[in-house]
């Protein structure tokens, strides 16, 4: 307990000079600290507020908000707090986002197929929409040792999820359905993009290939073997699973899995605010930027 809180809650049978003298604190001391007692409370009291909002907040994102994201949606509400503050308010009420889980490998390299080039050579950042993008799959597990598997095409400009597929399976009409999602969001072709891959077989597949040549998509591989090389697509998938599971081992079934991950999805897109964005999601980061481009 605190000293000078000792005092305080004794001091009508023992009197401050006693009780200061036996516990070696000075009674100037003390009175400064009684004269701050308003001031505590009221700080007590406003970091109760805070954190009951941040629990609304944290409750409406899944629990998924860790302090900068937070201080973000906070700010945008109004409010004006330090991003220290809102790390000491979460940490004291025990509130957290969540941590990654393990990953399960799902890339199978294809052997001998066609040497594709590594054309974005780990630089995860695209000047305009549409002109590059990365891609992977993850699994998604469910009740009785089974899976679903998602495949993703995320832009590198404004890191939204253009093109999604699920299926429960990993043959290449895969890929190539998240990859033709990412066509129709963008108005129907992708002519001129990058879509940056592991070397997984769907992957390095001529169907996909194909796919790619009517899409108007040049194709980009990192070396075999080397996550680093398709980092970002890798994290993604990551974050989903994370902020969907939140901590659980799988789904119950598929058709809670896919409501889950349309559920993020639709929120990530559209409301998720991204670090690198400016704390912005990644459609509205687009609509920023489409606003203050200069007309042609």
């Amino acid at each position: 307990m605190n000293r000078f809180q000792f005092v305080e809650d004794h001091k009508a049978l023992y009197g401050v000079k006693r009780l200061c003298r036996v516990l070696q604190v000075s009674r100037s001391g003390f009175y400064r600290w009684l004269k701050g007692a308003v001031a505590r409370l009221a700080r007590r009291q406003a970091d109760a507020q805070l954190a009951e909002r941040m629990r609304r907040i944290h409750a409406e994102h899944d629990g998924t908000y860790g302090s900068p994201r937070m201080t973000a949606e906070l700010r945008a509400a109004g409010m004006k707090v330090n991003h220290k503050r809102v790390e000491r308010v979460m940490r004291e009420h025990g509130i957290a986002g969540l941590r990654l889980r393990k990953k399960i490998r799902t890339t199978i390299p294809e052997p001998d197929v066609a040497p594709v080039p590594d054309l974005i050579q780990r630089d995860f950042t695209a000047a305009q929409p549409n002109t590059r993008y990365v891609g992977d799959i993850t699994y998604l597990p469910v009740g009785g040792g089974r899976f679903l598997y998602l495949a993703t095409v995320v832009d590198l400009y404004s890191r939204r999820l253009a093109g999604w597929s699920i299926a429960d399976h990993m043959r290449t009409e895969l890929v190539i359905d998240a990859l033709q999602a990412a066509a129709h969001t963008r108005g129907g072709r992708l002519d001129g993009a990058v879509f940056h891959s592991d070397n997984g077989a769907q992957y390095c597949s001529r169907e996909f290939a194909r796919a790619c040549r009517r899409l108007g998509v040049t194709r980009s591989r990192g070396a075999v073997g080397t996550s680093a090389d398709n980092a970002l697509a890798e994290s993604f998938n990551a974050t989903l699973k994370r902020e969907t599971l939140q901590g659980t081992h799988h789904w119950p079934d598929a058709r809670t899995a896919r409501l889950a991950v349309f559920r993020w999805i639709t929120r990530y897109n559209t409301v998720r605010r991204h670090s690198r964005l400016g704390h912005l999601s990644p459609i509205a980061y687009e609509m920023m930027a489409d606003s203050l481009r200069p007309a042609a």
